[in-house]
């Protein structure tokens, strides 16, 4: 062998012997950023909501795999059952179907069932809710409170003329007419203005005859018959005091207005033959109208006479016509399912025209005060009727209740609640829904379901 070649065979013997010494030192592993981290819990292997503060194994001998600090998207916090060691005690669906299982499962699509732990639901239906949770929400709440609510109705109707204050001008005797006044249908008239002078031979046989019996003053009881006949035959007092002052019988005798009103009706011109009983005008008094509204028959139990009213007109814009209930008519129009309420307004500058359509807001207000809360506090279903009561602490309780009135945005709470008590006003409709789930689960697993 020659020299080179011995070389070579010492350079790989102590390439070799390095080698050996190397291999033979013990291992020190480099140790990560993500493995020096603080261990904040212990997970399922295969990637179960399954959690443990301490390390674990499966039912087939596998190591919990430790989370820690810096993990990825692994949350920081642990949850509940890793910081409390809480026991499971079924899973329900993630979708919030009723449905649970007993051991970890997935549903359709791949998502986790939800592990429900001891302590977490209540008797009945009430739920827990985090603050962080009630803040996405958007929970709200108010106190109820004794409130004396107003429920205006409100209604269409017309304005009538009040019955009471028509008055017609008619002759009690067959008689001509002399001269009609300048008067006309539509015109003011006042009481006492003359309308038109009628010449009546009834009338002036009993004007004769008064007058003598006052010229002989014979008795003050054949001079009161006298003058009873003339009223009789609808001769005013005036016409008779002046018989008196001039002792001389008139040839024609004046007619006069009633009332004080608008004349509706003219029904004579000079030289009319007229007979008893015939109208020769029609006077309405326009001071005080009535207004005649339409309501409807659900609203009829909250009605009473003496009841405010506020009228609107499309005529005056925004102006406002105060008046009283002064009845609800007795009977209903089966046609319209709606019962007549006559209002009594006053009309002094005579604005307010019959058969002018106007808009009644009742106010139905009483002096009582009742518990109530805002309309959005109540769940109605039609068959139920519940508001969610806040307990503190982030736990609510669905509370059956009976609603009455409703006004001003509130609704008046006559049974499940008291004065003081909090309800909640937003997101209501999200926990009555969670409580929903939670008795139906409850339900479920007290059947034996999850077994």
């Amino acid at each position: 062998m020659n020299r080179a070649s011995r070389v070579l065979l010492v350079l790989a013997a102590s390439v070799a012997g390095m080698s050996a010494v190397w291999l033979a030192l013990p291992s020190t592993p480099v140790a990560t950023a993500a493995e020096s981290g603080k261990v904040l819990y212990y997970q399922n292997p295969d990637g179960l909501a399954e959690y443990s503060a301490k390390p674990k194994s499966t039912s087939d001998g596998r190591a919990f795999r430790a989370v820690r600090e810096g993990d990825g998207d692994t949350p920081v916090k642990p949850l509940a059952a890793a910081q409390g060691e809480k026991k499971i005690k079924y899973y329900r669906n993630p979708m919030g179907l009723p449905d649970v299982s007993k051991t970890p499962k997935k549903d359709s699509m791949g998502m986790d069932y939800i592990p429900v732990y001891d302590g977490e639901q209540d008797d009945g239906g009430g739920v827990s809710i985090s603050p962080a949770k009630m803040q996405r929400l958007g929970v709200a709440t108010e106190k109820a409170s004794m409130r004396v609510l107003s429920v205006p109705v409100r209604a269409p109707g017309t304005i009538q003329l009040d019955e009471r204050r028509v008055s017609v001008v008619s002759v009690r005797a067959e008689g001509f007419v002399d001269t009609v006044e300048n008067v006309t249908t539509g015109m003011e008239v006042k009481r006492g203005q003359p309308l038109l002078r009628l010449y009546s031979p009834a009338v002036a046989s009993a004007a004769a005859e008064y007058l003598s019996v006052f010229n002989s003053k014979i008795g003050p009881a054949a001079i009161s018959g006298a003058r009873q006949r003339l009223l009789n035959l609808s001769v005013s007092p005036d016409v008779i005091a002046e018989i008196e002052s001039s002792r001389v019988t008139p040839l024609t005798f004046t007619w006069t207005a009633p009332r004080d009103g608008v004349v509706l009706e003219r029904n004579v011109v000079d030289g009319q033959r007229v007979m008893p009983g015939d109208v020769l005008f029609r006077v309405a008094d326009h001071s005080v109208v009535w207004a005649m509204v339409d309501v409807p028959e659900r609203n009829l139990a909250v009605l009473a006479e003496g009841q405010k009213v506020i009228l609107k007109t499309s005529a005056y814009g925004l102006r406002e016509f105060p008046g009283v209930v002064a009845l609800v008519y007795p009977h209903l129009n089966p046609a319209t399912r709606s019962a007549r309420v006559r209002i009594e307004l006053k009309n002094d500058d005579l604005a307010l025209l019959p058969d002018m359509y106007v808009e009644a807001a009742i106010d139905t207000e009483t002096s009582q005060p009742a518990v109530s809360v805002s309309e959005s506090a109540l769940i109605d279903s039609g068959s139920r009727q519940i508001v969610i009561v806040d307990k503190g602490g982030g736990r609510f309780d669905p509370r059956n209740v009976k609603a009455g009135r409703h006004g001003n945005g509130y609704v008046e709470i006559t049974e499940g609640i008291r004065d003081g008590d909090t309800v909640v006003t937003s997101a209501n409709f999200l926990i009555d829904a969670e409580s929903n789930l939670k008795s139906a689960l409850q339900a479920i697993t007290g059947e034996g379901a999850a077994q």
